[in-house]
């Protein structure tokens, strides 16, 4: 497999710019996605990210990196943010910030963990908790561009109640038969669940019939033993590792 790497050869200078904070939407209990008004914003491809810069009063900067949530066709630009007790900068994004406040954004950076319409062959996502943000960016632009191919996402959330997206993961699969989502739910089910029970591995992909599909793009988003894992299986079941992208996101997950 091989990980995110910084693009050789930027064909242009990443500069700081204004983003005007639109409207503001809570996805679960810990998790808030930003719509944004970003100036000059130059277009974006599914599955890169930004750096979001803080200032404070006195001048002192923090700076994080999330993934774009929003398709490459939106005109406005969505981020999804969880919420770090201990954070110096998700704290005030998803407790704080209000529409019409402005923070510095800088982007969109990647050019590895992308993906397009336009790539032949099945598009599988594996994401955990918050990981899921750039797979929905994938999706949406997917859904939009209209599908070509057939599509999993296995998504592996703590319990029902933290799985981001849900209602509109439902909306998707419901509107495309080619279109499949599996939660995983690996420390809490609601009554009657009769989906996975545990974090994403070997049995459960063959179980889900990755290994039958024909050179498949996968790509894998989350906390590092669960990308490893899902990396390391999806090699055994035979995908060849260059069709395999991996990209380690936040500390929670399934």
């Amino acid at each position: 497999m091989t990980e995110a790497q910084p693009v050789a050869g930027v064909p242009r200078r990443l500069l700081w710019s204004r983003a005007e904070v639109v409207s503001l939407r809570d996805d679960t209990p810990r998790v808030r996605s930003l719509t944004l008004a970003v100036a000059d914003w130059p277009g974006h491809l599914a599955g890169q990210h930004v750096d979001v810069r803080l200032t404070a009063e006195d001048g002192y900067q923090a700076q994080r990196s999330y993934s774009i949530a929003s398709p490459p066709e939106a005109p406005l630009l969505e981020l999804t943010v969880e919420t770090i007790s201990d954070g110096e900068v998700s704290p005030y994004l998803t407790g704080e910030l209000r529409p019409g406040d402005i923070f510095e954004l800088r982007g969109p950076i990647g050019g590895y963990f992308v993906w397009s319409e336009r790539q032949p062959g099945p598009l599988v996502l594996i994401g955990g908790g918050s990981g899921v943000v750039p797979l929905m960016a994938m999706l949406r632009h997917r859904a939009i561009a209209g599908p070509t191919q057939p599509a999993l996402l296995v998504y592996s959330s703590r319990n029902w109640d933290e799985i981001i997206y849900r209602d509109e993961l439902e909306r998707l699969a419901a509107a495309d038969p080619s279109l499949r989502i599996v939660h995983t739910l690996t420390r809490a089910q609601p009554q009657g669940w009769q989906g996975f029970r545990r974090r994403v591995d070997k049995a459960m992909l063959e179980e889900l019939g990755v290994p039958a599909l024909a050179s498949p793009n996968l790509f894998i988003c989350g906390p590092t033993p669960m990308v490893e894992t899902a990396a390391q299986a999806s090699v055994e079941l035979g995908i060849d590792a260059a069709r395999i992208k991996t990209e380690r996101f936040g500390p929670s997950g399934g």
